[in-house]
Parts: C-alpha cells; structure tokens; sequence
C-alpha cells in the first residue's frame, strides 16, 4: 500500500490537532457568550425594575451617577 511521508503524515497530523482544539476552544467560547447573555438580559430587567421604581419615587429624572444628585425632567409636549 502507498504511504506519505512520515514528515507530510506528522504536518497533517498536528494540523488535525490545532483544528480540533480550535473548536474545542470555540465551543466553550459559545457556550460562555450563551452564558453571558442570559446574565445581561438578567441584569437589564433588574435594571427596568429599578428604573420603575425610582421614577414612581421620584418621577422622570436624570441622575448624576457621581454624586446621586438628580433634575426632573421635562415632559413631552408641556414646554
């Protein structure tokens, strides 16, 4: 039976490996992102919900995120 040679059947060989590690690495990239999506829709309805609550505390305000100071704001169509 015809053979490559052993130094072509090595390249191929480490090739093959680099390849498989690569989509190891990529499945747990995947599976991070997934991970970390879930996280940050978590932390956006956290988010929402506090939102809600400060307005009903306060009602439509910005907030200096330095100093916790705040402004109302103005509402849409009575300027």
């Amino acid at each position: 039976m015809a053979k490559i040679k052993t130094e072509e059947l090595e390249l191929v060989i480490s090739q093959q490996q680099k390849s498989d590690e690569f989509m190891k690495n990529l499945g747990f990239l995947e599976a991070k992102k997934h991970e970390l999506l879930h996280s940050f829709a978590r932390l956006n309805g956290e988010m929402a919900d506090t939102r809600k609550d400060l307005e009903e505390a306060y009602g439509n305000i910005n907030i200096d995120l330095q100093t916790g100071e705040y402004t109302k704001m103005k509402e849409e169509g009575n300027e």
